[in-house]
């Protein structure tokens, strides 16, 4: 194996909206980024390849081949057989959910070993390893996107449960609630999940209330309503975007209190698009959202907003090939 192979590893973050994708040198030093939109159609198929293409556009950015690296880590949403390299029931992605043998078409479209865990899971784990919780014993990590993802740490170790721990978007918070996109009702991602919020501004917009959000999507030439322009239109003071973004706040709170008081993690660490793209302030909001739910509320957890950015799903599936997984030597 040559010096470059060991040296350089891929990672992707696979969303509902877009693909993120790094390199890795030896230092764990992101040396190169891509990034695509997810596609909207063409199945599994699709996917992957637009998984091998946005890895190939990372690569030609330190100057090698896909085939050159050590291998590519991939985070993806739903359910994931690690072991087959199968994801399914991902509803965000093209295709409806079907399964999508994703890490051996992009191995055979990138040439090099492909490895696949869940995309928050992934995320968590590099913030633990080099992000907001290098000092946490256990952690709660809360990615607020499309959807609302967990991931969960206890003694410095992941929990996975039997394959579905962490699905934090489908604690009820309201018995009897808004319909979540999971087809049940009352889930954390009803109200919190950018793609449900757009689909409750879509209604509300039909039905004759005012908003800019659509207005921003289109002058972006942008089809669904992603993190930047929730942000613009915050910023703003759009009064449906606030209206919808405060709802998310309170259902965010509820959960995570929920999760916590279960768990009593001392870190919970606030990630995904929406999340590292709102900021402190919006951390901040959610903590004092937690507060009246908390059992222990005079020791509260440490809240903290992901240090590794939106890149840090990406970098948390680089860690996902053997040759780049980093050993953790210290705990505090």
């Amino acid at each position: 194996m040559s010096p470059t192979r060991r040296r350089l590893v891929g990672g992707l973050d696979l969303g509902g909206t877009k693909i993120q994708a790094v390199v890795l040198d030896g230092r764990r030093h992101v040396v190169a980024e891509a990034k695509r939109p997810t596609p909207a159609r063409g199945g599994g198929k699709g996917v992957v390849e637009a998984l091998a293409a946005t890895l190939t556009e990372a690569c030609a950015g330190v100057g090698v081949e896909p085939r050159h690296l050590a291998g590519v880590g991939v985070g993806s949403p739903g359910a994931i057989d690690s072991r087959r390299g199968v994801v399914s029931g991902a509803r965000n992605l093209p295709g409806g959910g079907a399964p999508i043998r994703m890490t051996a078409g992009l191995k055979k479209l990138a040439g090099t070993p492909a490895y696949i865990d869940n995309d928050v899971t992934v995320g968590v784990h590099a913030e633990y390893v080099l992000g907001a919780a290098q000092s946490a014993r256990s952690l709660l990590g809360v990615w607020w996107g499309t959807g609302v993802g967990g991931g969960v740490i206890l003694d410095g170790k992941k929990w996975e449960g039997r394959g579905a721990a962490g699905e934090l978007g489908h604690v009820v918070v309201k018995v009897g609630g808004a319909r979540c996109t999971c087809g049940r009702f009352g889930c954390l991602e009803a109200y919190a999940g950018r793609g449900a919020m757009e689909l409750r501004a879509r209604h509300l917009h039909k039905r004759g209330h005012k908003t800019d959000l659509f207005k921003i999507m289109e002058k972006r030439g942008r089809t669904r309503l992603q993190s930047g322009i929730w942000a613009r239109a915050l910023d703003h003071e759009d009064r449906m975007a606030v209206e919808l973004i405060d709802r998310a706040i309170e259902a965010m709170g509820a959960g995570i209190a929920s999760a916590v008081n279960l768990l009593d993690v001392s870190s919970v660490v606030i990630g995904g698009g929406l999340g590292t793209r709102l900021g402190e302030s919006y951390v901040k909001r959610i903590r004092e959202a937690m507060q009246p739910h908390l059992f222990v509320d005079d020791n509260p957890p440490v809240v903290a907003l992901a240090a590794l950015g939106d890149l840090g799903g990406a970098i948390g599936a680089a860690l996902l090939v053997p040759s780049g997984r980093p050993r953790r030597t210290t705990k505090r």
